[in-house]
Parts: C-alpha cells; sequence; structure tokens
C-alpha cells in the first residue's frame, strides 16, 4: 500500500514538472533544427589573430556568453578545442562545420559564471598555451590553419550539465614562437617560397538613382533614400573601406610594398552618383513611392569629402572600373541592346577617369557573379575585353567534366571530416577560351589574341573575405554544401577565417596549384576600417615572413596564359542568382527606343543639354533594373520588386518623351483660298533637346499634298509649316496627320485637319461654258434681228420716241467720254 502511494505521488509530481518545463522551452529561442538554446556565445577577439615566431608563446580569446533563453543557466564555463590542420582548401569552409568531437585537442574549462539569468551577459577571457609543455595547450607542432572552437557549457534549469553553444574560428600558424632551449621556434616550411599575392579592393553600392529622371542642365537628382550620405560619413561603409586603404599608402619615394599589390576596383554608377551629391540633390519621403514627395539631401559636403579623399588614392594606387551598377553581364548579353551595352562596358572607364582625374586600368572585366556563360563572355570580347576575372570553378579544362558538386543542394547541418564538397581542382592564374573569340578590329597591334582570357581567383579566400564585415552575402561560387548563414558566428570569428584563408595557400605548397593568389572581396563590401586593416596587415605579415610577395594586378593579368585550352562554366547558382528572364524583354523593348530617340535628336552649339546628356539617365536606369546586387540572398522578391520598378518608370518616361513632339489639332475647319493654297501646319516640341521629324499624311483620293520630308523642331518651341496641298474637290475632308523620327516611329499623338477648298472643280467649268455660250446665243439673236429690221421681244413696252431719246442719250454720252 505504501509503495503505491509512492508511486502515484512521483507520477504527479513528474507531470507537475512537465508541465512546468514546457513554457520555458516554448519560449526559449531555438536553432535551425528547432532544438531550445539558452546561451549565446560570441566571439570578440583572438590575440595573436595570426601565430609568428615572435608571438606570445599562449593564445588568448576573449568572448561573451549571454543567457537568450528564459531560464537560468548554473555553471556557466568554456574550454578551447582544436581540430586537425585544414589540409584542402575547401577545409577552410568544410571544417566550420564539423561535429565537436573532430576537435579532438580539448583544453580545461574555465569558469565563466556562477550563474546567468535571462537576458544576462558576462564577458570573458581565457588563454592556453600554443604548444606542449607543463601545462594545457593547443599542442601544435607545424604552421598551418587550424579550426578552433569554443565551446561553452552550463545547466539549465530543469536540465544537466551539457555544451549549449560554442563558436568556431581559423587560426593562421606561420610559425611557432619558442617556449625554451628545448623548443625553439618553428617556421614555415622551406619549400614555401612566396606567393605572389594580388587584392582587389571593391568600392560598390546597390544602385541609389529615383528612375524616370531624364537629363537636365541645372535639375537635382533625387535618390531612393539618404543612407549613401551616411555611407560615405564619417563611420560610415564606404569611408572605412578609404581609411583602411589610407593606412597603407606609401610616402613619396618609398617601396609601395602591400599598396602595389591592391587594386581599387570602382563601381561607376557609384562615382558619378557621389559625384551628383556635391552639387545638392533631393531624397523621396518615402522610397515606395517613387513619384512622391522629396526632401532635401544631407550628405553634400560627405560626398565632397569621400571623392577628394578617393581622387588621392587613385592617384597613387591601382584603379579598376566595374562593370555599371554591378550589371548582370549574361542577361546584358540576352538583352542584346548595342546602347545598352555600350553604357555598361564601354562607359564605365570613362567615367572613372574623369570623375577622379586617373588612368585606370583599360580591357579587364570583373562581373560580379564571378561566372559567366558563353554568350556574356562574347559581349565582353566585342568590345574590347582581353581579359574577364571569373571564379577558378567558373572555367574547365576543354573536354574535362563539370564539376558535378556545383550541383544546388542543401547544405547539411554537419559535416564528416572526408566529405567531398567540389572546388577542389586549382585553376591556372591566367587561362585561355578559345570558343569565345572575336575577329581583332582593324589597326589592332600584331598578336593580338582573339579569344578571351580568363585570370582565376580562388573561391575558398573569397568565400571567406565575403563573410567579413556587416551584411555578409554568400558568394554564387561558393559550393553548394558549404552554404550557410555566416551571421551566426561574430565579426571577430568571421574575420580570422579571412586570415586564415588568406594564408592558407601561402603555407601548404602544392605541385599542381600555382604559388599566386587573387584575392576578392565581393563588390558590395562591407568590412570595416578595422577589419580592412588587419586583412592588408596580413598580407604585410605573410610578406615580412617570407610567404608572399606584392604583386600588381597588371602584371597579374599581363600574364601569359595556360598552353590548354579552357572553357567557361556557367555555375547553377550564379544562373540561379541571376536577374530574372521575364526582365529581359521589356528591357530589350525600351533600350530600343531609347536608341530610335537618340538618332533622331540633334545636338545644337546653343543648346547647353546634348542628346546623349539627356537620354544616358534612361539607359542606366534600365541597366540597374539588371543589377545583381542584393541578390545573393535565398528570397529574390525585394531585389526583384526594385528591378520592376525601375523598369516601369524608365517605360512611363520614354512614353512621355515619345508623346512630348505632336502636331497641334487646328481645331476647327481649315477653308482654302483655292484649290492650290498651302496646308499651315504648327508642330509642337516639348523636349528640352532639338528633334528630327516627318509628317506622315494620309492624304485622300482628291487631294495632292507634297512630301516636305525632314524637318527640325527646336527644343521646348514649336515650328509652323506650309505644305503645298492640290485639292480638286469642295467637300469638306479630313486629312489625318501624324509626326514621326525619320526612321518612321511614331511621335505624340496623331491629329487630323478639316479641310474645305473654294475650288468647283469639272462642274465651275461646265457652269461656265454654259454660260458663254448662252451669252452668245442671245447677243447673235439680237444683232440679227436688227439687221432684219425686225424689233426685239426683249423691246416690246418702248415707244419710238423713248427708242430715239434712248439712242441720243447713249451718243452724248459717248461724246462726253471720248472729249
Amino acid at each position: 500500500m505504501t509503495g503505491g502511494l509512492i508511486r502515484l505521488i512521483t507520477a504527479v509530481l513528474t507531470i507537475l514538472g512537465s508541465m512546468t518545463l514546457l513554457p520555458a522551452v516554448a519560449h526559449a529561442q531555438t536553432d535551425g533544427s528547432g532544438t531550445p538554446k539558452f546561451l549565446k556565445l560570441t566571439l570578440d577577439a583572438v590575440a595573436p589573430g595570426t601565430v609568428t615566431t615572435g608571438s606570445d608563446p599562449k593564445l588568448t580569446v576573449s568572448g561573451t556568453v549571454t543567457n537568450i533563453g528564459d531560464r537560468v543557466v548554473d555553471d556557466v564555463s568554456v574550454r578551447i578545442q582544436r581540430a586537425a590542420a585544414v589540409d584542402s582548401p575547401s577545409g577552410l569552409r568544410s571544417s566550420l562545420r564539423l561535429d565537436q568531437v573532430n576537435y579532438e585537442v580539448t583544453g580545461p574549462f574555465q569558469d565563466v559564471a556562477p550563474q546567468l539569468s535571462p537576458g544576462q551577459r558576462k564577458q570573458f577571457s581565457v588563454s592556453i598555451a600554443l604548444r606542449a609543455g607543463s601545462e594545457a595547450s593547443l599542442g601544435l607542432t607545424d604552421p598551418g590553419v587550424y579550426p578552433l572552437l569554443l565551446n561553452v557549457n552550463g545547466e539549465p534549469a530543469y536540465g544537466t550539465q551539457a555544451r549549449l553553444d560554442d563558436a568556431r574560428f581559423l587560426l593562421p600558424v606561420l610559425g611557432l614562437p619558442g617556449t625554451d632551449d628545448t623548443n625553439p621556434p618553428v617556421g614555415a616550411p622551406p619549400e614555401a617560397s612566396p606567393i605572389a599575392t594580388t587584392m582587389i579592393w571593391p568600392l560598390a553600392d546597390r544602385p541609389r538613382m529615383v528612375a524616370g529622371k531624364p537629363g537636365a542642365v541645372n535639375g537635382q537628382v533625387e535618390l531612393l533614400d539618404d543612407e549613401l550620405a551616411a555611407s560615405v560619413g564619417k563611420g560610415g561603409r564606404l569611408e572605412q573601406l578609404v581609411a583602411a586603404l589610407e593606412s597603407v599608402v606609401p610616402t613619396p619615394g618609398k617601396d609601395k610594398g602591400v599598396a602595389g599589390s591592391v587594386c581599387i576596383a570602382i563601381d561607376p554608377d557609384l562615382v558619378s552618383t557621389v559625384q551628383t551629391m556635391t552639387r545638392g540633390y533631393r531624397v523621396l519621403a518615402s522610397p515606395s513611392d517613387p513619384s512622391g514627395a522629396t526632401r532635401e539631401g544631407t550628405g553634400a559636403a560627405n560626398a565632397q569629402a569621400w571623392l577628394d579623399r578617393l581622387r588621392a588614392l587613385a592617384g597613387s594606387m591601382c584603379t579598376v572600373a566595374l562593370p555599371f551598377a554591378q550589371v548582370d553581364i549574361s542577361a546584358l548579353a540576352s538583352v542584346n541592346d548595342p546602347g545598352l551595352s555600350a553604357r555598361a562596358l564601354l562607359a564605365p572607364a570613362d567615367v572613372v577617369d574623369s570623375i577622379l582625374g586617373t588612368q585606370s586600368l583599360r580591357g579587364v572585366s570583373l562581373p560580379d557573379s564571378g561566372s559567366i556563360d558563353d554568350p556574356a563572355g562574347q559581349l565582353l570580347r566585342q568590345h574590347g575585353y582581353g581579359t574577364a576575372v571569373l571564379a577558378g570553378s567558373a572555367v574547365s579544362g576543354d573536354g574535362s567534366p563539370p564539376d558535378t558538386d556545383n550541383a544546388l543542394t542543401t547544405a547539411p547541418t554537419m559535416l564528416t571530416p572526408d566529405v567531398v564538397v567540389g572546388g577542389e581542382q586549382p585553376a591556372p592564374d591566367v587561362v585561355r577560351v578559345p570558343n569565345v573569340s572575336v575577329e581583332p578590329p582593324a589597326g589592332a597591334a600584331v598578336g593580338t589574341d582573339p579569344a578571351l582570357r580568363v585570370t582565376t581567383f580562388d573561391i575558398w579566400s573569397a568565400t571567406a573575405l565575403a563573410a567579413v564585415g556587416s551584411n555578409p552575402p554568400t558568394p554564387s561560387f561558393t559550393p553548394s554544401k558549404v552554404r550557410f548563414d555566416v551571421t551566426n558566428d561574430s565579426r571577430s570569428a568571421r574575420l580570422q577565417d579571412a586570415l586564415g584563408a588568406m594564408a592558407w595557400s601561402a603555407l601548404n605548397p602544392s605541385p599542381d596549384r600555382p604559388r599566386s593568389q587573387l584575392l576578392m572581396p565581393p563588390q558590395q563590401w562591407g568590412a570595416s576600417r578595422e577589419e580592412g586593416v588587419a586583412l592588408l596587415k596580413q598580407v604585410e605579415l605573410l610578406t615580412r615572413n617570407n610567404l608572399a610577395s606584392p604583386r600588381a594586378f597588371a602584371d597579374l593579368i599581363a600574364q601569359a596564359p595556360d598552353p590548354r585550352p579552357f572553357a567557361l562554366e556557367y555555375l547553377p547558382r550564379a544562373a540561379q542568382d541571376a536577374a530574372p528572364e521575364e526582365f529581359i524583354g521589356p528591357i530589350h523593348a525600351q533600350g530600343a527606343r531609347v536608341t530610335e530617340l537618340m538618332r533622331a535628336l540633334v545636338e545644337l552649339p546653343e543648346s547647353e543639354l546634348t542628346p546623349h546628356a539627356f537620354l544616358t539617365p534612361a539607359r542606366e536606369d534600365l541597366l540597374r533594373a539588371l543589377s545583381l546586387s542584393d541578390r545573393r540572398a535565398d528570397n529574390d522578391t525585394l531585389a526583384d520588386l526594385h528591378a520592376q520598378r525601375r523598369i516601369d518608370q524608365a517605360t512611363r518616361e520614354l512614353d512621355t518623351m515619345f508623346s512630348s513632339v505632336s502636331v497641334l489639332p487646328p481645331g476647327g475647319v481649315y477653308t482654302l483660298a483655292s484649290e492650290q493654297s498651302p496646308l499651315l501646319l504648327v508642330a509642337r516640341n516639348e523636349l528640352p533637346v532639338a528633334i528630327r521629324v516627318m509628317f506622315r499624311i494620309e492624304a485622300p483620293a482628291e487631294t495632292n499634298i507634297t512630301d516636305i520630308g525632314e524637318q527640325l523642331l527646336p527644343p521646348s518651341g514649336t515650328r509652323s509649316f506650309q505644305i503645298p496641298t492640290e485639292v480638286s474637290d469642295s467637300r469638306k475632308l479630313v486629312i489625318p496627320i501624324a509626326l514621326t523620327t525619320p526612321d518612321g516611329i511614331a511621335l505624340g499623338e496623331a491629329t487630323s485637319v478639316s479641310v474645305r477648298s473654294n475650288a468647283y472643280g469639272q462642274a465651275l467649268a461646265i457652269i461656265t461654258a454654259c454660260a458663254a455660250i448662252l451669252l452668245l446665243l442671245l447677243a447673235g439673236r439680237r444683232l440679227l434681228r436688227r439687221f432684219r429690221g425686225q424689233p426685239d421681244p426683249a423691246d416690246e413696252g418702248f415707244t419710238p420716241e423713248t427708242v430715239e431719246r434712248a439712242g441720243r442719250l447713249r451718243r452724248a454720252r459717248q461724246r462726253l467720254q471720248r472729249q
């Protein structure tokens, strides 16, 4: 009886305990698998970030533990664990998703806090020796890039002691410091000769200009928002990127050092937008309402200061222009509009050079996606680009099978050490793509290669660099198995991963890998000044340790290509991230309308505004709709919305332009004085530039209207025309009249003119002839009767005296007239 009662009480308590636990689990934050999370571990700093022979023999890691659940967590402690050194380039990414059991070397747990209440946080710092000795250590024996894991344990209420979170990062070890006489310093392997290193430093931003605004002489531009003012201002994203570069600019007369390996890649859309900001600008009150109210922009001074600093950098460093607004070159090739292609590919270098007063590197294109198809390569080659800079996985040796690991798959939560990720096959520095070729233009230098060349960059270092900073994207060339949300890791952890990726190739020489690396961050990069400086100093550190040598970007692309033929590989993820196909048709149609109108416009010497300046914004609006900016997210709905809005606004503006040139309706019936009187018409041009027009008149059969040919309408004015016309009918005739360009493209609304002529035509001739015949007959009859002496019936009623008197009066009048 007693035993049964005890079991009953135990069951009741268990149920009550479960009911208490459920709300806590329901309100606790969860990870991607739905498991409740109680603590959040954030890595704040690693010292040293890169280990050298001169470093402190201990590694110190600082971080913060935050209780993000709704339960108290007791006995919070942390420890450092280490996995084996990364032995393949894909391991730079995959090692960060290994299960914690693969981090076999463990340090001791160190207490952080006896208890953390919900919402409470605690900062900590732990240290551990790098090399084995008398105390706990990471047991490092050789240089390399090592994955480390910071593990936090705790005991949540109603639970047991468990691992509640971790932070993973890479630790580059260029050399090991000595500890005593028995453990001397260990340097890099002797076979690790200096690796030629080049780094691209991108400056780009999402398109900010409001679409549908034609060019003007003194008009203020409108921006969607004022975020660019903050970005180029003190502490802004673009300001910090420039500040980081300023830290490595050499003084005149000294070796360029790291600065010689850096080339600034500049989006012409960005610098042209910033330049217009310096002259004053307006900002939409609501970005979702492009036609709504605006307010004065606040960033003119910031824009001017930033441009001045960038000009100073451009004067002493390599610069190269990016495609306009990070346009999708493969989509641009599908649009197949010569005017848009020229603006996107030919104009950027001129724009950058004119604004910054520099001479940028020509003939090399840096597509934002890092991967293009054959039509895009052909488009680049046709526009004078001899080289495209692409991901190493975006080219393949002729006849080699495609890398199936680039297929679109879902990344697993955890990986095993032997996982095959893809992207392992190294690509030569420069390759030749013979199936993408054009005939050299007339006057080209002897020996000009007709084929497109591709300068490749390592996808693993590029993926790690993309994760640095704010709003980190996952590039299109990152293999699917290692695509994961890096924002779960702290900025410090992501910076460590980048430092490790930059050092891996230098520390791991291989006969099948060139001793060369091109470091390629994403074009819309969010690195802070501190992060940028750390990356530049990593190049300097590698150079000082004889593991790297700075190489100019121009020297890299000038290298002779690999003798083997290669082909372009348009990566599946790049195709998925591309501008949607439904935009291709509308953009092609509107691009053709811009070209048609451009051919009709005329540049006048007395007019400040040229046709090119007037219509270029329309072309740029269409290019911005093809931008790859913000297309790295899993959901492209917002990017699609912005692109569609730009197309709609550009279409409406072009409709307005075409309707601004028209024939004014006369407003009544037009009466011609004779059958050959000219037809008077008035044409109006509301455009601020002159335009060539032709009259399209559908003349009825009763009229013959002379074609007066091509005519010029002045800017913002009207002009009268006299059109020779012959009308053979006195009835009211309706004559349809419209204006077209010289190519026959309709302008404005067609109108009609109602015409009535005073000419009677054949009927009048018949009546006149009949009257003349009748007059002759009557006169002949009268004369005949006189000769016969017969009275004329017309004289009946007159007496002879009256007739005689009338005769005398007539003769007297005749005498007076003779006198």
